[in-house]
Formats: structure tokens, C-alpha cells, sequence
């Protein structure tokens, strides 16, 4: 008699021993974490006054230390990322807000922009906590901060420059870059005694530097 050899169908369940070991399900396992991921949770200590502390989001993130400094390089570049980013909107603010056109409104703007910033809780907070690293965060040119402040500035000056509303004293980089010394002078840097959160004091200032009337915002 022949052997008859039978062929299961390909979708047939293999026979698993009674004593293999489980293989753990994969499902709910937690995706793997972005460099978004690490600014969210960054933001969200800084924004609520707490210490950004990059171990402490490795872990919770479930991603490593090295994974973050890759992405950001440093401790100082993740918390320069999170300030520009809470930064960036403060000035869309003002320069809604403000008034006028040309010189009148890049000072408005750069009033209340500065306001905003000597008032704001998580900035405050920050500086009062970690002073040496905020200056060195917030004032570094080689640092994620004062490079976007600069940029940012520069490109409100350029747009009234280029509608034909203002005609600046000096080249626009120039002048954006000394705006954006001048205030973190007034607003960070209290080597001079007095002036520190000067906001109105600063605002004078940066009109002789516009070429424009200080006049007091609303």
C-alpha cells in the first residue's frame, strides 16, 4: 500500500507545545517617543515653573538621556527651544495689538512685547530659580534664543521698511539686534542697579534707537 502523505492548508494553526513559553503581546506597548514628544513635556515643566529636567522626561518618555541630547544637544539648547517657542506667539500679540504704522508701531510692539515678557510667570520663575543658566539660555548668541528673538525682530523692522512706513537709522540687522540687547539688558541683566524690569525706562530707550516719539502705550 502506498503512504498517502497529507497536506495541511497554509493558514492551519501550528501545534504549539503545552510548556513553550508565552510570547508577550506587543499590543498598548508605548510608541516610541519623538523630539516633539521631549519639547511637549519640557514645555509643559517649564510653563507650570517646574525644573526641566531632562532625566526625569528620558524616563517618562521611556527614552534615554543620550536620545535627547542627540536631538537637542544640550540641557541649555532644550530649555532655549521650549523660551523661543513660549516667546514667539507673546510677539505675534503685540504686533497685533499695536498701533499705528512704521516707527510708532515697531515701538508699540516692542513695548508691549517686552511687557509681556517681564511679566510672564514661567520666565519669571526661571530666572528667579536657575539665574546663571537663564542668562546664559536667554542671552547666549550661540544659544537657541537670542538668534530668533533677533530674527523675529529684524523681520517686524524689515516689513514696515518694506511697505514704505519706516526708514530706519541704521542697517535692520543692526537695529534688530541692538533691540533685542537692549532688552534683555533692561529686562534680565541687573549689573546696573535700577534698571532691571525697567520696562518704561526701556521703552524710552528704544525710541531714541527707532528715531520715533516715546509716547505711552494704552
Amino acid at each position: 500500500m502506498m503512504d498517502t502523505q497529507v497536506t495541511l492548508p497554509t493558514d492551519a494553526p501550528a501545534t504549539v507545545p503545552a510548556d513553550a513559553p508565552a510570547v508577550p503581546s506587543r499590543r498598548g506597548r508605548r510608541p516610541a517617543a519623538s523630539p516633539e514628544d521631549v519639547l511637549a513635556a519640557a514645555s509643559h515643566r517649564y510653563l507650570r515653573g517646574r525644573r526641566v529636567d531632562v532625566q526625569a522626561i528620558a524616563a517618562e518618555l521611556g527614552v534615554g538621556r543620550t536620545t535627547i541630547y542627540r536631538w537637542f544637544g544640550s540641557r541649555d539648547d532644550l530649555l532655549g527651544e521650549v523660551i523661543a517657542a513660549a516667546a514667539a506667539p507673546l510677539l505675534e500679540d503685540a504686533r497685533r495689538a499695536a498701533s499705528g504704522s512704521g516707527g510708532a508701531a515697531l515701538l508699540d510692539t516692542f513695548d508691549r512685547f517686552n511687557r509681556s515678557l517681564a511679566s510672564a510667570p514661567a520666565l519669571r520663575q526661571f530666572v528667579e530659580n536657575e539665574r546663571e543658566a537663564a542668562l546664559r539660555v536667554i542671552t547666549s548668541g550661540a544659544g537657541r534664543v537670542q538668534p530668533r528673538m533677533v530674527a523675529m525682530i529684524t523681520g517686524l523692522i524689515a516689513s514696515e521698511v518694506n511697505d514704505g512706513n519706516y526708514r530706519p537709522p541704521v542697517e535692520i540687522s543692526t537695529l534688530g539686534y541692538a533691540i533685542v540687547r537692549l532688552a534683555e539688558a533692561f529686562l534680565f541683566n541687573d549689573a546696573v542697579s535700577g534698571m532691571r524690569g525697567d520696562v518704561e525706562r526701556l521703552r524710552d530707550v528704544e525710541a531714541a534707537i527707532l528715531g520715533v516719539a516715546p509716547s505711552r502705550a494704552d
